[in-house]
């Protein structure tokens, strides 16, 4: 099983955020700097996480995001839920299935308990429980050059 990109930005920028402990707004620019991706693809992460209500978005020219719950009532099951989109890891679990042997097939069940598991393990940890310090991120080093 591998989470998309998508997925992979969304626990970044909620780490990030976290960080973030005077409450200001962090901005797209900034932590797009902080990780080296594309602010257009953050762009679209960040307003995903703000519609799931991960993060509180302020619009404009001083505008930018912050968490909008707690990091300790994040969990990243959670944020990967409203994130990936697919979690049909063989052909019988995707709609329009034409696996010839799926009625007699034993494995769908075992893979299913594998997601379940996978899932129920994520919804054992939040966000506080992976927090970062700022100079982890390296901006220590960044505001001193």
């Amino acid at each position: 099983m591998r989470l998309t990109k998508f997925s992979d930005y969304a626990l970044r920028v909620l780490l990030y955020a976290a960080s973030i402990e005077d409450g200001r707004l962090v901005t797209i620019g900034e932590t797009a700097s902080v990780y080296g991706i594309s602010q257009g693809h953050l762009k679209k992460v960040v307003m995903n996480l703000i519609h799931a209500g991960f993060l509180q978005g302020t619009r404009g020219r001083t505008g930018g995001f912050r968490l909008a719950r707690p990091a300790n009532e994040i969990r990243l099951g959670e944020v990967l839920r409203a994130t990936e989109t697919d979690f049909a890891l063989v052909e019988c679990f995707q709609q329009g299935n034409a696996c010839c042997i799926t009625r007699p097939c034993r494995l769908p069940p075992i893979l299913a308990k594998a997601v379940s598991s996978f899932m129920n393990t994520l919804d054992e940890f939040t966000i506080a429980d992976v927090m970062m310090a700022p100079e982890q991120f390296g901006l220590e080093e960044e505001q001193q050059a």
